[in-house]
C-alpha cells in the first residue's frame, strides 16, 4: 500500500478479530519502524510496552473503562517515554555520526534539558505522538488496522505495566483485523479554519 493510501484510509478501530494475533515477526517489523521516528537530539526517548499476557491484558480492560479492543486487537501497544533519556549516556545516541556532528550535538544535549521539567514531559509526548503515528501508518500498509487510545487510567495503568516512576505514559495503541469498519468520518474542519499562513 502507498503512503498516500496508507494516510486517507487509516481510520479508528474499534471491533477487532480477538482470534487473530499479530506474528512476532510483524510485532517487530512495526516496532523497528517506530523507531525510525524522529526523536530531539536523536535520544529516542519512546520505550514500547507490547503487552501479550492475556491476565495483564484484561487487567489494562478494565483500566481502559472495559474497552473491548485491548482485548480483542492483535496486538496492545503502550507508548511510553523515558523523561531522563537525554541524561542516559547520551553519546550513544550519536556513536556513529561524524566527528564534528558528535562533538557538537552531544554537549548540547544537557544544557538543553537540564532543569527544564516541562520541556522533558513535552518532548516525551512529541515523541510518543510521532511514533504512534509511525505505527498505525505501517499497520495499515501490512493490511491492519488500529486505533490510538487515551481513554485509560493513566495510574492503574502505570501500576499494570511497572512503570518506572522517570517515565510517563503517552497514549495506547491498538492494532489488528477488524470486525466492524469504523464509523464515517465525522466531519474534517475546512483547512481556512486550520491553515494559518505566518502569523496569527
Amino acid at each position: 500500500m502507498e503512503t498516500l493510501e496508507a494516510i486517507t484510509t487509516r481510520r479508528s478501530v474499534k471491533h477487532y478479530d480477538p482470534a487473530h494475533r499479530l506474528s512476532e515477526a510483524e510485532i517487530e517489523k512495526l516496532i523497528g519502524l517506530a523507531m525510525l521516528s524522529p526523536t530531539s537530539f536523536n535520544i529516542q526517548n519512546w520505550r514500547f510496552v507490547v503487552v501479550a499476557d492475556a491476565a495483564e491484558r484484561k487487567a489494562l480492560r478494565e483500566a481502559a473503562w472495559n474497552q473491548a479492543q485491548v482485548t480483542d486487537a492483535s496486538a496492545l501497544f503502550i507508548l511510553c517515554a523515558d523523561l531522563r533519556a537525554w541524561a542516559r549516556e547520551p553519546q550513544r545516541y550519536w556513536r556513529d555520526a561524524p566527528a564534528a556532528a558528535r562533538d557538537a550535538l552531544v554537549p548540547m544535549i544537557g544544557q538543553f534539558y537540564e532543569g527544564r521539567d516541562q520541556l522533558q514531559r513535552d518532548e516525551a509526548m512529541r515523541s510518543c505522538g510521532i511514533a504512534a503515528q509511525t505505527i498505525m501508518l505501517a499497520a495499515r500498509a501490512l493490511g491492519y488496522d488500529s486505533c490510538p487510545m487515551i481513554g485509560f487510567d493513566p495510574e492503574k495503568t502505570a501500576a499494570i505495566i511497572n512503570l518506572p516512576e522517570d517515565h510517563v505514559i503517552g497514549l495506547m495503541i491498538t492494532v489488528g483485523k477488524a470486525l466492524q469498519p469504523a464509523w464515517d468520518r465525522p466531519g474534517q474542519l475546512p483547512p481556512a479554519e486550520v491553515l494559518v499562513r505566518d502569523r496569527f
